[in-house]
C-alpha cells in the first residue's frame, strides 16, 4: 500500500512535485480528507466532491498563486483550500474565528477574488487579465471556475458577450454538473445537456459562436484528461473555454443520489453518508417552512397567486407549491433580477406574485426592485428569507442591509413578522389587493411558536403595538429579535420599568405609536438585526428630530461593519443584540 501523499502537500508547489500517476491516490485521500470534517463539522459537501480531480489537476497545470484562479461559486472551494496552506486549520471553516466558507482575499494569496454569491467569475477573471494585458504580463494565466448553475446567470452572460471580442488571456471552466442546490433549470441547461451527447452541437456550439476556443465536453473526473487537456489550453491565447462533466457529491454514494439534500447535509456518517438524526421533534418549525406552506394554503383559494424563486426552491420551502400547485410556481435559475422584473410583468396582468428571495440576493436586483416594481406602484410582495444574521456563511451571506437599502425606496411597504403567526397574517394581508409592494423579511432557522397553523388574520398596514407594559423605559423592536428583548426581560430586575413595542413595520412607521411613545418616555431603546446604519434606530431619530423630542435615544443593531462566520447566537452576541446584552443596556439606564 502506497504511503500517504496528502499530508506532505501543503502548497500546490509541493502538489507539483508528485508524478501524474499519484494524483489518483491523492485525489481520494482529498475526498477522504472533505468527508472525515465535513461530516462532523457540516458545511457544503456535494460541490466540492464534484471538483476533487479539477482542483488538483488546476494547482498541478498552472503556477497558482501566480496565475489566478477564480471560484464560482465559492463552496465549491474546499480541496482548494486543503492544498494552499489550509489543511491543518480546514477543521475551523465556517466557524467563529474560523476560516470562511468561501474563497476570500483576505485569507489567502490563493483566494484572488471572494465569491459568496454566484456567477461573478467571469466578470472578474476577465478584469484581472485585461490588467495584466495593461501592465505587460502577456503570458498569465486567468482562470475561471463556473459551476453549480452559475453560467446561466445574466451576469455570467455579460462576461462572456465582453470576453469573446479580448485577446485576454482568460480560461472559463464549466463545471457542468447540471444542479445548484436544486437541478438546474431553463433552456441553457437543457442545451448543454444537448451538447454533451450530439456532437453537431459540439462543433457549432453558442460558446464558440462568442469566439472562444471550445474544447469538451470531457469527463472531469478523468485526472489524466483533464490534465492533458489544461496542458494544452496553456499554449493558447486569447480566450478558452473547457466544457467539464461531473457529477456533484462524487465519491460517497450517499451524495451522488441525492444532490440536494448532500449540497449542505449537515452532521453524517462518514462511512456509510447516513445523515444523523436531528431532534426535530416539538420544535417550533422553520420560517421557510411557514412560508412554503403559508403560499400554497393561500394560493388553493386565490387562483391569482404565483410564486417566484431565483434557484432557491428547497431552501425557501417554495417547493411545496412547486408540487402542488406547479403550473403557477416557478424557480428561474440564479437570475434575481430576471425573477424581480418577471414578477413585476405578472403584476401588471393582475396576478399575485409572491417573490421569494434570500435578502442578501435581493441586494443583486436592486434596480429592478426601484425601476421595475416601486416606481411603477406594482403590487410585488416580496418575501426575503434569511433576513439578519444568518449564521455559518458569514459576511457574504448576511442579510443585514435589507431594511436599510430598502427603507430609502418610495411605494414600498416594509413588514418584519417577529413570529410565524405574524407571518402568516401579513402573507394573508398582502394578497387581498394592495396598491403597493411590500417586502416581508424573515429570519433563517426555527421560530418560536408550536402552535403556529392557526386562521389567519388581517393586518393593518403601518400599525405596531404594544408587547409589554412599563414606566421609565421604552424598547422598541422590530421582527424576530423580539425574542432577544422578552428574553432579557424576563430575568431583569428592574423589568416593570421597561415597555416593549413591536414596530412590525418600519415603513410605513407608526407615527401615532411613536408619538404615544415620545410622549410617555424620556428614555428609548431601538433594537434590530440589521444595519444601524439606516434602520429602525435611524427612522426614531429622524422622527425624534423632526418632531423635536428631546428623549434619550440608544441604538442597537448590527454594527457598520461586515460580520463574519459564527453560530447565530455567537453572532448576536458580537453584534451587542443578544439577551445579555440588551439587559446591560437596560441596566445603565436606570
Amino acid at each position: 500500500m502506497s504511503a500517504p501523499l496528502l499530508p506532505h502537500i501543503n502548497i500546490p508547489a509541493d502538489l507539483r512535485k508528485l508524478k501524474a500517476d499519484q494524483l489518483p491516490q491523492l485525489a481520494r485521500e482529498l475526498r477522504e480528507f472533505i468527508i472525515d470534517i465535513v461530516s462532523v463539522k457540516e458545511g457544503h459537501l456535494g460541490a466540492s466532491l464534484g471538483v476533487v480531480e479539477l482542483t488538483i489537476a488546476l494547482h498541478y497545470v498552472f503556477n497558482t498563486p501566480e496565475d489566478l484562479l477564480v471560484w464560482d461559486v465559492g463552496h465549491q472551494a474546499y480541496g482548494h483550500k486543503i492544498l494552499t496552506e489550509r489543511k491543518d486549520i480546514f477543521h475551523t471553516n465556517r466557524q467563529l474565528n474560523g476560516i470562511s466558507g468561501f474563497p476570500k482575499r483576505s485569507e489567502s494569496v490563493y483566494d484572488t477574488f471572494g465569491v459568496g454569491h454566484s456567477s461573478t467569475s467571469i466578470s472578474a477573471a476577465l478584469g484581472m487579465a485585461i490588467a495584466s494585458n495593461i501592465k505587460g504580463n502577456t503570458e498569465k494565466h486567468h482562470i475561471a471556475v463556473i459551476g453549480d448553475a452559475s453560467i446561466a446567470s445574466g451576469m455570467a452572460f455579460e462576461g462572456l458577450n465582453h470576453a469573446g471580442v479580448t485577446d485576454a488571456n482568460l480560461l472559463i471552466i464549466l463545471n457542468d454538473n447540471a444542479i445548484g442546490i436544486d437541478p438546474s433549470v431553463g433552456a441553457l441547461k437543457e442545451y448543454l445537456t444537448n451538447v454533451k451527447t450530439d456532437k453537431r452541437l459540439a462543433k457549432n456550439n453558442i460558446i464558440r459562436a462568442l469566439n472562444f476556443d471550445y474544447s469538451g465536453p470531457i469527463d472531469g473526473h478523468d485526472l489524466s484528461a483533464v490534465i492533458n487537456e489544461l496542458e494544452r489550453l496553456k499554449s493558447i491565447k486569447g480566450p478558452k473555454f473547457l466544457h467539464l462533466v461531473t457529477t456533484k457529491g462524487k465519491g460517497l454514494k450517499k451524495a451522488e443520489e441525492n444532490q440536494v439534500k448532500y449540497h449542505a447535509p449537515g452532521k453524517f456518517d462518514k462511512h456509510t453518508g447516513e445523515l444523523l438524526p436531528k431532534n426535530s421533534e416539538n420544535l417550533p418549525p422553520k420560517y421557510q417552512d411557514v412560508f412554503g406552506h403559508t403560499i400554497v394554503e393561500l394560493a388553493e383559494q386565490n387562483e391569482k397567486i404565483v410564486g417566484i424563486t431565483p434557484a432557491m426552491p428547497t431552501g425557501s420551502s417554495l417547493k411545496f407549491m412547486m408540487e402542488k400547485i406547479p403550473d403557477r410556481a416557478f424557480d428561474v435559475g440564479i437570475a434575481e433580477q430576471h425573477a424581480v422584473t418577471l414578477a413585476a410583468g405578472m403584476a401588471s396582468q393582475g396576478l399575485v406574485p409572491f417573490c421569494n428571495v434570500y435578502s442578501t440576493f435581493l441586494q443583486r436586483a436592486y434596480d429592478q426592485v426601484i425601476h421595475d416594481v416601486a416606481l411603477q406602484k406594482l403590487p410585488v410582495i416580496f418575501c426575503l428569507d434569511r433576513a439578519g444574521l444568518v449564521g455559518e456563511d458569514g459576511a457574504t451571506h448576511h442579510g443585514v442591509f435589507d431594511l436599510a437599502y430598502l427603507n430609502c425606496i418610495p411605494n414600498l411597504i416594509i413588514c418584519a413578522p417577529r413570529n410565524e403567526p405574524e407571518l402568516r397574517n401579513i402573507m394573508f394581508t398582502a394578497q387581498q389587493g394592495l396598491s403597493h409592494p411590500i417586502a416581508i423579511r424573515y429570519p433563517r432557522g426555527r421560530g418560536i411558536t408550536l402552535d403556529w397553523k392557526k386562521p389567519m388574520e388581517k393586518v393593518e398596514i403601518g400599525k405596531g403595538y404594544q408587547l409589554k407594559e412599563g414606566t421609565e423605559i421604552a424598547v422598541i423592536s422590530i421582527g424576530s429579535v423580539a425574542k432577544n428583548v422578552s428574553e432579557a426581560l424576563e430575568s431583569f430586575a428592574a423589568a416593570d420599568k421597561v415597555a416593549h413595542f413591536d414596530m412590525r413595520f418600519l415603513k410605513p412607521i407608526d407615527t401615532e405609536l411613536l408619538h404615544d411613545i415620545f410622549s410617555r418616555f424620556g428614555k428609548i431603546i431601538t433594537v434590530e438585526d440589521g444595519s444601524v446604519k439606516g434602520g429602525l434606530g435611524s427612522a426614531v431619530l429622524e422622527f425624534a428630530a423632526t418632531h423635536k423630542y428631546s428623549a434619550q435615544i440608544e441604538i442597537m443593531g448590527v454594527p457598520d461593519m461586515f460580520i463574519e462566520q459564527g453560530s447565530v447566537s455567537q453572532l448576536h452576541t458580537i453584534a451587542g443584540i443578544d439577551a445579555e446584552s440588551i439587559q446591560k443596556k437596560l441596566q445603565l439606564l436606570t
